[in-house]
């Protein structure tokens, strides 16, 4: 997720949260966590490109249909470019590409390697002059050193499929996010949200037909019950609570979630999926959220 810092005097501190918001975190640390172990109980009867494509599709739809109903203006055709562009980037490849890696690999390391994302956003924003200081290479150095030995752990060494393709995820969805605020900015508000689900649903359907993907029809119970799961709760709930955090918190208390949903989704991949996660992996996702909390402590104190 790309990071939006909202001015210093307009957020509250972490220890005066309102409730609402205190529901807001619990949204994006659960439900988020959560998503990774849903995306593979729908890969049951939904391919993974299908199952994303209608995921996002349908909730960019509904979310545009209300915002439209509040009286939001229509995005103009060059808003629809960006949208496109970023939706191509973040969900084609970032979001498709993880649920591609997890037909092979496990859904507690997949988003262990997704970690990594803050990283590589701040090591983009090189590109445009935003230097890092040094608490702050440190973290993305360390970061970096933990998915090197992520990779070289029974899950992902595997599968190289699903290495390569959670791999080129983390750099699309950076990219994307790094974009969206510096060179393709999106219409304002949940419309720029909703335009960028719908067209990066429907690049991912075009990605699903060219791949030849086949949905099981009829699909089993548990598929269905989690694809609904993700488009109710992992797309429309759960992103807004973050759209509000950002608007209302502190921007590094937002961020929170890179480091707390590792943890979530591999104890769900356990405990739920009956995923094996080695104590070497267990490390690794250790260093890799290291890494993290510097980044984000600097954020945070800045």
């Amino acid at each position: 997720m790309p990071t939006l810092v909202s001015p210093a005097s307009s957020a509250p501190r972490a220890g005066s949260l309102p409730p609402v918001l205190l529901v807001c975190l619990a949204a994006t640390w659960l439900v988020w966590g959560s998503t990774y172990l849903a995306i593979k109980f729908a890969l049951v009867s939904f391919p993974p490109f299908f199952q994303m494509g209608t995921r996002f599709l349908f909730a960019g739809l509904v979310l545009m249909a209300w915002m439209r109903w509040r009286g939001a203006p229509w995005p103009s055709p060059r808003q629809w470019l960006h949208a496109l562009a970023i939706g191509t980037l973040m969900l084609g490849g970032g979001m498709g590409g993880t649920a591609y890696a997890e037909v092979s690999v496990g859904s507690g390391l997949v988003v262990a390697f997704i970690a990594v994302v803050p990283l590589l956003i701040a090591a983009l924003n090189l590109f445009w002059g935003v230097v890092p200081r040094r608490i702050e290479v440190a973290g993305i150095v360390l970061g970096l050193v933990g998915v090197v030995l992520l990779t070289q752990g029974v899950g992902f060494s595997a599968s190289p499929a699903g290495l390569a393709a959670i791999a080129i995820a983390c750099v699309t969805w950076s990219l994307g996010s790094v974009l969206s605020q510096r060179r393709w900015p999106l219409a304002p508000g949940a419309t720029g949200f909703a335009s960028e689900m719908i067209c990066g649903g429907l690049v991912l359907l075009l990605i699903s037909a060219a791949q030849n993907e086949q949905p099981q029809w009829p699909p089993q119970a548990t598929a269905v019950a989690a694809w609904v799961y993700l488009v109710v709760f992992g797309s429309l709930i759960a992103f807004n609570a973050y759209m509000l955090l950002l608007a209302r918190a502190p921007a590094a208390l937002a961020s929170s979630y890179t480091f707390v949903n590792p943890v979530i989704a591999m104890l769900l991949g356990v405990a739920v999926a009956g995923e094996t996660v080695t104590p070497f992996e267990w490390g690794a996702v250790s260093v890799v959220l290291a890494g993290v909390l510097l980044l984000l402590w600097r954020r945070s104190r800045s």
